[in-house]
Parts: C-alpha cells; structure tokens; sequence
C-alpha cells in the first residue's frame, strides 16, 4: 500500500495532526508531504493520499493550500483513493465549520479521485458546515483541536483503521 500524506501548516495544529496519522497508520508506512515546501504532484504517485487542510477565519483556505489551489485543477487522481482531515474552531466559527475540506473535497473528487473516510457529525456543535454530506457526515475527520482536544488522538486512531478498511475493501 502506498500511502501520502498532504498538508498545510500555519499554528503546527494539522501538521501535528498529520503525524498521529502518520504514526497510527504503521504498519502501513505513510510519507508525509508538507504542500508549502513539496509538490502537490506528487499525490500522483500514491494508490492512497490523505490530505491535512485546517479551515481559516470564515471558512477561507490555509495560505499554504491557497498557493497551490489551481496547481490541484492539473492532476490525475483517477486512479487515487482519497481521505481528508480537517482542523478547525466549532465554537468561534460555527457558520464555517471545516468548509476547507469541503472545497477539497470537492477539487480532489473532480480530479477522478475516489473517497474514502467520511466521518459522523455527532459529537460536534456547529451551525453549517461545506463538509457535510447527507445532514449526517463530514466527507472527511474533523478535529477541533481548540475546544476538543481531549478527542483528537481517539479520533485520528479510529478514523485511521477505518479509512485502512475502507481502502482494502476497494481494490
């Protein structure tokens, strides 16, 4: 299995994020992927990408993904599973609640990508979100690393064997 995982950074919150991911996969070995510095091409090159995007103010992209939003239009990801995890503030930005994974969600899949690793919406408290599919579901984890922090490592451990399920069930 060859796993990648993408990210953007500005507080450290989603790059510590992705490094649970990244420890909890093993033994399936992930490489981690910081988009400020690396190519978003390179998700090219994985059978699996998981991608770290935090939501920003009201609902606005992280600088990093902002940089390379239209470089994502250029990519071939049919053949490519795909999990998304998102930070964000449930509490300060109820109304905008993990709209960046989202609108990830939605490039990714408009590439050919196949995804995998929904996650419920029970447990959060947030007026709307562009995350959420069928009243029911973020499209990918959601972790509030302000106010439930106390949640992320079980979430990520959780969300982690069952995006390996998803993705073994599949080919």
């Amino acid at each position: 299995m060859n796993i990648g995982i993408f990210f953007g950074s500005t507080t450290g919150n989603t790059e510590d994020v992705a490094e649970q991911v990244q420890e909890f996969l093993a033994p399936h070995p992930a490489q981690l992927h910081n988009i400020a510095t690396e190519p978003v091409t390179l998700m090219q090159d994985y059978d699996l990408v998981i991608c770290g995007i935090p939501t920003w103010d009201y609902g606005e992209l992280q600088a990093d993904w902002e940089d390379i939003w239209d470089e994502l239009d250029t990519l071939d990801l049919s053949d490519t599973h795909i999990a998304i995890f998102g930070c964000g503030d449930q509490i300060g930005y109820p109304e905008w609640y993990q709209d960046a994974v989202g609108m990830l969600h939605a490039k990714l899949c408009n590439r050919g990508a196949q995804a995998i690793g929904y996650w419920s919406t029970e447990g959060y408290k947030f007026e709307q979100s562009k995350a959420v599919i069928n009243d029911s579901h973020f499209v990918g984890l959601a972790v509030d690393e302000d106010n439930q922090h106390e949640l992320t490592e079980e979430r990520v451990s959780t969300w982690c064997e069952q995006i390996i399920e998803e993705y073994l069930s599949k080919i």
